[in-house]
Formats: structure tokens, sequence, C-alpha cells
């Protein structure tokens, strides 16, 4: 939108066009109310609740309402946690299992985005493929996991390959949504001003799709790092997938639950980035809805 009101803002009646196009989307500017730049009510409100879950957690194994062997206090919890940091343990085993999940994401954007855009713009390509889109997304990946393995062997390339296949296919059809769903009456008026098909889909498709391919992202992460775990669990020397795994056969359940924390924790992180990132990438989407373009 940024980029056509740079192109066509000079011509008279272009702001007209769009306010009235957009008119039932829009609210009277005299009710028109900024977002807040933050809105942290849900984190403050959410505290209580999670400071309950880990009181419950620490007490319920110390009153014996559950076995401390099976399910060690949170105390004992954070304790493995630091001293797994503190010999350098857990670093090797994060940066291992971020390294496979990152390498697998990073081949799906490269896959799905182009595709998805194909898809989403030529009905006569989505036609042809879609067919074939579903029928391996709906295979799933821990059902090829032993194929992978078998085909790519046990090393670095099946458990990317799996993190691939995992993360593929939210992103291609978040991105396919994300085309479909842009304001034809856009498109019409860049390809008015003649732009070419790659400009289109540069500044105009593109940012207008932003947000579903990012929320499309964020499922995506989520399954390879998912993913990334399960294969880890089968078949590897390092990963947190191996340090939750060998944990539990040796019984050290608090080095486990360390574990398993530090895949919370991993995996929050990576969701606000993007939450953040979709927020820098769509400022210019609150800009145009306050002066209502």
């Amino acid at each position: 939108m940024a980029y056509l009101t740079d192109k066509l803002g000079h011509i008279t009646g272009f702001n007209t066009l769009f306010t009235s196009a957009n008119a039932s989307s829009h609210i009277p500017g005299s009710i028109v109310r900024k977002k807040p730049r933050a809105d942290l009510s849900s984190l403050y409100l959410g505290l209580p609740l999670i400071a309950a879950f880990l009181l419950l957690w620490e007490i319920a194994p110390r009153l014996g309402w559950l076995s401390p062997i099976f399910f060690p206090p949170f105390s004992e919890v954070l304790v493995a946690l630091r001293d797994l940091a503190a010999a350098g343990t857990l670093s090797v085993h994060i940066l291992a299992s971020l390294q496979r999940a990152a390498a697998g994401f990073a081949l799906a954007v490269v896959v799905a985005i182009p595709l998805g855009f194909l898809m989403g713009r030529y009905s006569r390509f989505e036609k042809c493929t879609d067919l074939l889109v579903q029928t391996l997304r709906n295979t799933s990946q821990f059902a090829l996991l032993p194929v992978f393995i078998l085909l790519l062997g046990i090393g670095e390339a099946s458990k990317i390959a799996i993190t691939f296949y995992a993360s593929v296919f939210f992103l291609l059809i978040n991105t396919i949504t994300g085309v479909k769903a842009v304001d034809p009456l856009l498109v019409k008026a860049a390809r008015s001003m003649g732009t070419s098909d790659l400009d289109m889909f540069r500044k105009v498709i593109l940012p207008a799709s932003i947000p579903s391919i990012v929320a499309g992202a964020r499922l995506g992460v989520k399954s390879s790092v998912v993913a990334v775990i399960g294969a880890e669990m089968l078949a590897a020397k390092s990963g947190l997938g191996y340090l939750i795994q060998n944990s539990q056969l040796m019984m050290q359940t608090a080095d486990m639950y360390a574990g398993i924390l530090t895949l919370t924790l991993m995996g929050l992180a990576i969701n606000y980035l993007l939450v953040w990132f979709e927020k820098r990438a769509t400022s210019w989407k609150s800009h145009t809805d306050n002066t209502g373009f």
C-alpha cells in the first residue's frame, strides 16, 4: 500500500478511490483509536497462574502427591539446569538442535514462499499442483522419518529433511492464503501504472501477505522444532531431544525436565521474536489504518 501511495498519491481522486473502496472495512475517523505499542496486560495477568503452577510443581513431590523419583521438585530441576549450563553441556545441545531446525526451516522458506506466491496468484498453476501438495501435506512427517533415514542416513541430512518437511506446508498454505487475500483493487491500481510482475510481488503482494506468512512461520517453527526433537530422540548423539531421551533412560529425571524446560523457553523466545518481526514488517499497515488509506 505504501508503494502505491508513493506511485499514485499525486493523481487526483486516487485517495478518494481507496477510501471509498475500503469504506466497509473502516470505522469513522472520529472513533479511530491507535493500537497501543505493546499490550503487556496478558503477560501481567498470566504471571499469577504460571507462579501457581510452578508452586504446585515444587510442593507436589515434597508432599508425596507425586513420586520425586519420576517428578522432582521444580527447585531440583533448576539446579540441574544450572549444572548443565555451567558444564557447557546445555549450550552444546541447544546449538545442535537450533542448527538443525534453522537449516530445515530456511529450506522451507526458500521453497514455500515462492511456490505459495505462484499458487496463490495463478489459479491454473494451483490446480495443477494442489493435489500433490495436499497429498504430501496429509502424510505425517514422523511416518516418513524411517524413509528419510534409509535414503539419507542417520546423519544431519535426515534430521534437516524432517524439519523441512514438518514446516514447509504451514508456510505454503499461509502464503497462498495471504496472496489470495490481497485487495484486488491494489493489484489493478499497480497494473494500471505498468508495474512488472516482479515489482507486483515485491512491492504490493509481499507486504500485504506478510501477516499471513508470519502466522505460517510461527506454526512452521514450532513444527520444525518438534520434528527435530523427535528425530534426535531416535537417532542422534547431540541435541535437546537426545538430552531428554538419554536422561530418561539413565533415570536422571531432573536433567530430563531441565531439557524440557529449556525447549519450552526456546520455543517461547522464537515465537515472540517472530511476533516482533511481524510488527516491524507491517508497521506501514498501522500507519495506513490511522490515516485512512
